[in-house]
This record gives C-alpha cells, sequence and structure tokens, in this order.
C-alpha cells in the first residue's frame, strides 16, 4: 500500500525552496503557502501552536471548519444510510432472509479493503449468532471479483442471498448467472459503475452513475468497508425495527468494529475527508484499545508497541493483511480479522508475515524484469504498459506502485497466461490522470475483457493481441501526456533544524492527523546540514545521523534510497563531507523505550 497521494504535478510559478529546482530525485521543492492573517486567527480561535495554524492554513481548512478537522466527529459526519441508493431493498432482504432463517453469504476481495469489509460483516453476524459463509476468490485461479462457478457453489450450499464486497458492481455476467442459480445478490462496492448495471437485487454504491449528486460527491469518496459499515448502520436499524434483537440477542454496536473500518478505508488510499476522516479517526482509537486478536496479532509480529496510526495500519498492518491474497492464501486475512482465538490468530499473523517476506522476493523479481523490459522500450509514452508470462499476479500492483514512482507517469503491469492468452493487469497513476476513467474507456472501446478502479489504481484483463492496441489508446487520452510532462513538486510545510525536530513536535503535530490522502503527513526540510553517519541497512535502506550547525543530532532513514539516485547520493556526501538540504516526515522513535523523533527521509539536494 501506499499511504499517499503523489504531490500534484504542475508548472511551478512558486520560487524554488532552498533553491531546490532538481533534487537527488529531480523534483522541485515549494513550501506551502500560508497566510499570516489566517494563520494567527487559527492560533487564536483554536488556542493551537503555530505549527498547527501554519498547516491548517497552508491545507485551505478556514476558521468555520478547523475544529471539526481536529477532532472529527461521527455524530457530525454520519449519515442517514438510506441516502445510498439500494440500501433500504438491500437492508429489508438481509432481514428478510435473517428472519426466515435462509442462508447468507459474503463474496469478498482479497485485498485489504476486501478483507476488512468481509470481516466485519462475519463479525456482525456473529455477534446475532448467525453464521456467515464468506467465500474470497483465489486471485491466480479465479481473478478479481465474481464469477459463474463461485456463484453456483455457493448455491449448491444452500445460500439464498450473496452480499458481495469490494467487487460486484461491473460483474455483468457473473450476476447473470447468480440469478439463474436462485440467488439473491446484494452489491455493496465503491469502484466506478458503468451505465449498464448487473442484474442484482440491489447494489449499494455511491460510485453508481445513477446515484443521488449530493451522495456522490458526499460519499463517493468511501472504501468499500465503509460502505459495508454504513450496511450494517442500516441493517441494525431494519431488524430492531422488527422486533429482531431481544434480551437473549442483544443487538451489537457496530461502533466497536471501527478499528477494521480505519485498516481498510486507510490501505485504499481513500481520501481522509469528511466521513472517511471521521471513521479512522475514531477507527485508531478502537484499534489502541486492541480488542481485536488478529490486528493485535499483526502490532505485536510488526513491531509496533505505541498507539497506532495511519503509518502503522498502511505500511505495517495492511501488507501482512494482503500477504496471504498475493502467494495464494487468499482468505487468510478475513480469517485473521475475524477469529477471536489468540492462539490462531498468532498463529495466522506469522504466517502472514513470512508470506509477506516471500512477496518482497517476488515482487523484486518481477520489478527487475519490468526495468529491462522498459529499458528496451519507448519511454516517451505517456502511459507505461508492460506485460509477460510468468509473473506472479498477486505483486503486479505493488510493482506498478513503484515503478510509477520511478518513472513518474501511469503505469500498467500485466501478468500473462500463457495457455489463455489473457493478461490481468493492475494500474498506478500520478495526479492528473483518471486511471479508472480511462480503463472504463478501454472496456467500452472493445479492448478489454474486463476492469475498473479508481483515478489512481485500476485493474484489468486484457487479451495478448490487443496490448499494442490498448498502449496506443492509453497514450492518447486527455491528460496522458500532460500528466507524463509534468515536472514533478516535492510540497513542504515547514522549515526546521536538527535541535528543532523534538518528541513534543512530533507529538503536537500528530494532533492533526490522522494523515492519508487528500491530507498527506506534513513534510519538513533542513537546511545545509551535516551527515556524520550514512551506512546501508538491509538490502537498500540508508540510515543516517543528521547534525545542524547549532550542534543538533536527528536520526533519519531513507527507505529504498539505494534503488534511486538518492542512496548513492547519500553516501558520497558523508564521504566527502558535504552538507545537504534534506525532507522528510518526523516520526516518534520508541523503540526499546526511546523517546526520539527520527526523519523519514524522501529527498535530498545538493546545497547551491
Amino acid at each position: 500500500m501506499t499511504a499517499q497521494q503523489p504531490d500534484a504535478s504542475a508548472p511551478h510559478s512558486t520560487p524554488a525552496l532552498l533553491g531546490v529546482t532538481q533534487s537527488f530525485t529531480d523534483q522541485h521543492w515549494s513550501l506551502v503557502a500560508a497566510d499570516d492573517r489566517q494563520i494567527l486567527a487559527l492560533r487564536q480561535r483554536l488556542d493551537a501552536p503555530e505549527v498547527i495554524a501554519r498547516l491548517l492554513a497552508g491545507r485551505g481548512i478556514g476558521l468555520e471548519e478547523a475544529e471539526s478537522f481536529l477532532n472529527p466527529a461521527l455524530r457530525d459526519s454520519l449519515p442517514d444510510p438510506s441516502v445510498f441508493r439500494d440500501m433500504d431493498t438491500a437492508c429489508a432482504r438481509l432481514a428478510d432472509a435473517l428472519m426466515a432463517g435462509e442462508q447468507i453469504a459474503v463474496f469478498g476481495d482479497y485485498d485489504v479493503d476486501g478483507a476488512t469489509s468481509s470481516a466485519v460483516l462475519r463479525r456482525y453476524f456473529n455477534a446475532m449468532g448467525v453464521p456467515l459463509r464468506v467465500y474470497i476468490p483465489d486471485r491466480q485461479r479465479e481473478g478479481y471479483g465474481p464469477n459463474g462457478p463461485a456463484m453456483r457453489q455457493l448455491a449448491q450450499e444452500g445460500a439464498r442471498v450473496v452480499i458481495t464486497v469490494d467487487c460486484g458492481i461491473n460483474a455483468v455476467e457473473a450476476l447473470a448467472e447468480a440469478k439463474e442459480a436462485g440467488l439473491d445478490v446484494i452489491v455493496v462496492d465503491h469502484h466506478q459503475a458503468e451505465l449498464s448495471l448487473p442484474p442484482a437485487h440491489a447494489l449499494v454504491n455511491p460510485n453508481r452513475q445513477d446515484e443521488d449528486e449530493n451522495t456522490r460527491q458526499n460519499f463517493g469518496n468511501l472504501a468499500a468497508v465503509g460502505v459495508v459499515f454504513m450496511l450494517v448502520v442500516g441493517l441494525n436499524r431494519a431488524l430492531r425495527a422488527r422486533g429482531w434483537f431481544t434480551d437473549d440477542r442483544p443487538q451489537p454496536n457496530p461502533m466497536q468494529w471501527l478499528d477494521l473500518v480505519a485498516l481498510g478505508t486507510v490501505c485504499d488510499v481513500v481520501p481522509l475527508k469528511g466521513l472517511n476522516r471521521a471513521l479512522v479517526s475514531q477507527g485508531l482509537k478502537v484499534m489502541a484499545k486492541r480488542q481485536n486478536m488478529g490486528l493485535r496479532a499483526l502490532a505485536d509480529v510488526g513491531g509496533v508497541s505505541e498507539a497506532p496510526g495511519t503509518y502503522h495500519a498502511g505500511f505495517v498492518m495492511g501488507p501482512r493483511v494482503n500477504a496471504g491474497g498475493r502467494v495464494g492464501k487468499a482468505d487468510m486475512g478475513t480469517q485473521l480479522l475475524s477469529t477471536d482465538d489468540p492462539q490462531q490468530a498468532r498463529q495466522l499473523a506469522e504466517q502472514l508475515d513470512m508470506f509477506n517476506d516471500q512477496r518482497k522476493d517476488i515482487e523484486r523479481e518481477v520489478q527487475e524484469e519490468a526495468m529491462v523490459q522498459l529499458a528496451s522500450m519507448d519511454r516517451a509514452s505517456p502511459v507505461l504498459v508492460v506485460a509477460a508470462t510468468g509473473w506472479h499476479p498477486g505483486v503486479i500492483g505493488i510493482v506498478a506502485s513503484r515503478l510509477k514512482d520511478k518513472y513518474r507517469r501511469p503505469v500498467f503491469v500485466i501478468a500473462l497466461d500463457e495457455t489463455e492468452g489473457l493478461g490481468k493487469g493492475s494500474g498506478r497513476s500520478v495526479a492528473g490522470f483518471d486511471l479508472g476513467a480511462a480503463v472504463t474507456a478501454a472496456k467500452q472501446a472493445g479492448l478489454l475483457e474486463n476492469g475498473g478502479g479508481h483515478k489512481m489504481a485500476a485493474g484489468l484483463t486484457v487479451r495478448a493481441e490487443k496490448l499494442d492496441a490498448l498502449r496506443d489508446f492509453f497514450a492518447t487520452l486527455p491528460g496522458a501526456a500532460e500528466a507524463a510532462q509534468a515536472t514533478p513538486s516535492l510540497i513542504i510545510d515547514s522549515l526546521l533544524t536538527p535541535s528543532g525536530a523534538t518528541p513534543e513536535l512530533v507529538e503536537t503535530l500528530e494532533k492533526a492527523g490522522p494523515y492519508g490522502s487528500a491530507h498527506r503527513e506534513p513534510r519538513v526540510a533542513l537546511a545545509s546540514v551535516k551527515l556524520v553517519k550514512a551506512d546501508i541497512v538491509g538490502e537498500n535502506h540508508v540510515s543516517c545521523i543528521l547534525t545542524g550547525e547549532d550542534g543538533g543530532r536527528l536520526k533519519a532513514i531513507a527507505f529504498r534510497a539505494m534503488d534511486s539516485a538518492l542512496g548513492p547520493a547519500l553516501l558520497s556526501a558523508h564521504s566527502k563531507g558535504e552538507k545537504l538540504h534534506f525532507a522528510g516526515h518526523l516520526r516518534a522513535d520508541n523503540w526499546m523505550g526511546r523517546n526520539q523523533a527520527q526523519l523519514f527521509i524522501d529527498d535530498a539536494a545538493p546545497i547551491a
């Protein structure tokens, strides 16, 4: 998972911060503009430190919304579930099924959003004493989304209602087969929908094209698990109205599963604003209580001892939940997040941790082969498309993200099946190019067998013989060339010295969280600092110690720096005793009882 959307890329009309027009990662550094009067007004209204007021002012947070932004509350953000089209129909059908004792099943997805969505539903039904069959497709054999054989299998097992989560909105053929098999399918999804909707009993998706415009605008950024949470709230209400709950079957409180909602929301990289911001803010508080055995075990194997934040969710827990689906154990994430058995949770977490290590090895091999392929191609194309047989489909999304970061343009990585001649691909985009819309357009043009996604990430299925036509099609889409040609800008929120990077500052900055997409983690720049240490750690990271002119010292690390020009530049500057400008994020370093600040280096630049 990538926990931040890319910084905006645009022509640079503002002066380069510290004169950095081309850093070691070829970026232009820009300082966020903030009005001094607005900063003062925010300080007075909120009784907040200047660093917080400057951060809010620089992000356009006004006086009227600042308080709720810093203290997001669900009571202010949670809508009536009925605002979603088909929500009442979905809740009524599920209530009917429960009252009649009909078997209900869930068809989920294998990523974190799908796993958390499935786990929320399983925990909700378990809390009512009702077993819930959860089916997670095998990534390699079945691919993404509902398929006919799986639907027929669920019907043969006795299911009468199937809820698809994080998938299904464009599965026309599979849901037609489900209907023929006698299933009532309720689609709970958030991906972009096409005009032609599948034959389902209900389709709950804020991104339906026929959804109310206010609903689309206010809730179209929900992750699937957020839509599932709204379904649970609506179903709770419907069952309460029917007298389903009794002293022997008390009404569950959906708020207890906000930790799962927070995990899925962060890992799906949806904007943390509005309802998403409230869900994550409250969910992290629930997560800190460590009541979910699976999340507790994930934190333990990942070495998370402090209260978890979006970084821990996105970079420690999320990749391990994803790992099962990537290496062939698709349902392990859902199992882990659903279990109340501490021993089972520990075993599953340790297995997923091992699978995550395997995933890294596989990912490295695929990335190296993709880069060799790109070296022989025309990289002037605004959208890069690489494909090969033998690539593991479980890592192509991660590789696409890595290549997108390296080449600064939209990238699709496609794993081809030599026998069937089909390729399953995953893409990642840069600011200014809507990848989900691009995939939908390619599908409508007859170039794809299937596909869909969001602005920044998408998946597709394509025949090998159509790859060249697909590349040409993507290259001609509006915005592709502009997005690829734009010079990337590294956005800086404030300047700092090593001595100013204190644990107290880190704690203060955390008060303006949670951070993620659409509210990125604050980035600081340090001017003219010296490296008194720069060592390679692991395979490609660089561990550093920085010192300022006032004698202040700051521990720092640059992850995967040896994969780019940044790592060698840091080592060279250390050996020559040269000073550099640095940019990165401050985070707490509590390892082994420490209470220090640490800089996670994003970039560095020579002193002009």
